[in-house]
C-alpha cells in the first residue's frame, strides 16, 4: 500500500508527537514507521537514520520554543521579560516533554550554527541588556539563566518537587524573584589574588 504524502516535515512531527507520548529517546525509525503502519525501508528515503530523525525532531523543538519566546519577549523587559522567556520553557516542557527532551540534543557546530537555538542566545542575551551585562557576566547570565530554567523544569517533570510543599508554582516564582535581584545586582569579578 503506498502512503500519499509522507514527507520528510511529515515524520518529524509525527516524531515529535511520538516523542511526546513515548519519550524522546525511545523515538526510533522503527517506532515511526509502525505509527504509519509502513516498512521502515520505506521510510528511509525521507529520513536518513535513527539519529537524523532525533535531530530534525530537535531542529522543530528549537524553532517551535523560539517562536513561542520571540512572541512573549515582545514589547517587555527586565523582570517581565525574564518571567516571560522562563514561562515558555517551563511551559514548553509541561506540553510537549519529549519535544523538550529533543531541544536538549547536542547537535554537530555546523547544525547548531544554522538552528533555532541562535535566536534563544540572541533573545536572552537581549533581555540581559536591559540587566546592563556586559561580556563576559552576559555569557555568564546566559548560562546561569539556562541552567535554572533546565534544571528547574527538569526536576519538575521528574517528580523531584511533588512530595513536599509548598507548591511548584509558589516555587518557580520565587526562584525568578530570585533571578531577577541576582541580575540586578550582579557581582563585580572578583579580584585576582596574585595582583
Amino acid at each position: 500500500m503506498v502512503r500519499a504524502g509522507l514527507t520528510p516535515e511529515r515524520l518529524t512531527e509525527a516524531g515529535a508527537e511520538l516523542a511526546d507520548e513515548v519519550g524522546f529517546e525511545q523515538v526510533t525509525v522503527s517506532a515511526l514507521a509502525r505509527r504509519f503502519d509502513v516498512r521502515v525501508a520505506s521510510l528511509y528515503s525521507h529520513v536518513r537514520n535513527s539519529q537524523d530523525l532525533k535531530t530534525r525532531i530537535a531542529l522543530l523543538a528549537l524553532t517551535e520554543l523560539a517562536d513561542r519566546a520571540a512572541e512573549a519577549l515582545a514589547g517587555r523587559a527586565g523582570k517581565d521579560a525574564l518571567t516571560a522567556l522562563a514561562n515558555v520553557y517551563r511551559d514548553y516542557a509541561r506540553e510537549h516533554p519529549g519535544r523538550y527532551a529533543a531541544a536538549q540534543l547536542r547537535l554537530d557546530p555546523q547544525t547548531a550554527a544554522a538552528s533555532a537555538g541562535v535566536r534563544h542566545a540572541q533573545m536572552t542575551r537581549a533581555l540581559l541588556r536591559g540587566y546592563d551585562l556586559t561580556e563576559p557576566d552576559q555569557t555568564h547570565a546566559v548560562r546561569l539563566l539556562g541552567s535554572v530554567f533546565h534544571g528547574y523544569v527538569s526536576l519538575e517533570l521528574g517528580g523531584g518537587f511533588s512530595h513536599s510543599a509548598p507548591d511548584t508554582d509558589a516555587t518557580w516564582a520565587r526562584v525568578l524573584d530570585a533571578l531577577d535581584t541576582l541580575l540586578r545586582n550582579w557581582p563585580a569579578p572578583p579580584t585576582d589574588p596574585r595582583g
